[in-house]
């Protein structure tokens, strides 16, 4: 709701409307509903897009407000993402210690992320993982419960909520974050001149390059919702890509840098090094159908 209300109000700014011009009109996805479970057991990152793709196929609404990182490397043709905000922070923030350093010999680690999993093992090979599910408010509740010793979160989200002064974030140069993370796209019918064109006006072109080529590293590399992917793009015409692959028990990990044009194909001949390069314990886990 942070993200739609942060779409509307750069609408509005952008056009001049009135804040009544656009109406929010809330969905509670799948992903909302089942948080028992990890989402790559329940169906992956479609749970957070099937049902705004279907208000969307009827005409319920003009646009759905995705966070990027949640949705699926492949789109259906009828549906464009026509527009991507100014990124947000893309780290993460680490909640319960002051660094990966400090967190207690044998803790427990609450994520239900493969990336943030694999990355805290490689890191921390003595710490336990278990999963941790729901919203920023349920997290911070069931950390508090007990239920885990630490927690991660993404610094964007946190943002938006008010939320700054919790936890502890973590430098990218320690800590990569996940494909398109801290970004917001904003997804319309493809035969939709008029909504397409409007969406033009807020679209980040810098913000547009890097998401896109996070998501194509994601495509050549074949990775779901149980493949640890970490990346970090900077740049617009000219891409620096850091990216890095894991095995789910993080005692394995490859990454590789690459520097490339934004129209270029870049991104593929990263994913296909890493693959090249990666043991069989890693690779397994790529390669596969996209999700």
């Amino acid at each position: 709701m942070a993200q739609a209300h942060e779409t509307r109000n750069r609408l509005c700014a952008a056009h001049g409307w009135s804040e009544d011009a656009v109406e929010i009109v809330p969905v509670l996805a799948s992903g909302d509903k089942v948080q028992d479970r990890p989402l790559a057991e329940i169906g992956g990152k479609a749970l957070w897009t099937k049902e705004l793709d279907l208000w969307l196929a009827t005409g319920e609404i003009d646009i759905a407000v995705h966070s990027m990182k949640d949705v699926e490397t492949i789109r259906p043709d009828e549906l464009t993402i026509a527009a991507l905000l100014p990124r947000a922070d893309v780290r993460d923030v680490l909640v319960g210690a002051s660094s990966v350093a400090a967190i207690p010999q044998g803790a427990t680690v609450g994520t239900s992320a493969p990336r943030r999993a694999a990355q805290m093992l490689h890191q921390r090979p003595d710490l336990k993982v278990v999963s941790f599910r729901g919203n920023v408010a349920t997290r911070l509740a069931k950390l508090q419960a007990g239920e885990a010793d630490v927690t991660l979160l993404a610094a964007a989200g946190l943002e938006r909520l008010g939320e700054t002064g919790v936890g502890h974030p973590l430098a990218v140069d320690d800590w990569l974050p996940a494909p398109a993370q801290g970004a917001i796209g904003i997804e319309c019918r493809t035969d939709d001149a008029a909504t397409r064109e409007l969406l033009a006006a807020i679209d980040h072109a810098p913000t547009r390059a890097q998401v896109m080529a996070e998501r194509a590293l994601l495509l050549a590399l074949g990775g779901n919702c149980h493949s640890p992917i970490a990346v970090l793009t900077s740049g617009e015409t000219q891409l620096s890509m850091r990216a890095a692959i894991f095995s789910p028990d993080g005692a394995v990990m490859l990454e590789r840098c690459a520097e490339f044009a934004s129209d270029s194909d870049g991104p593929a001949a990263l994913a296909a090094t890493l693959l090249a390069e990666a043991p069989e314990s890693v690779r397994i886990h790529f390669e596969g159908a996209p999700g």
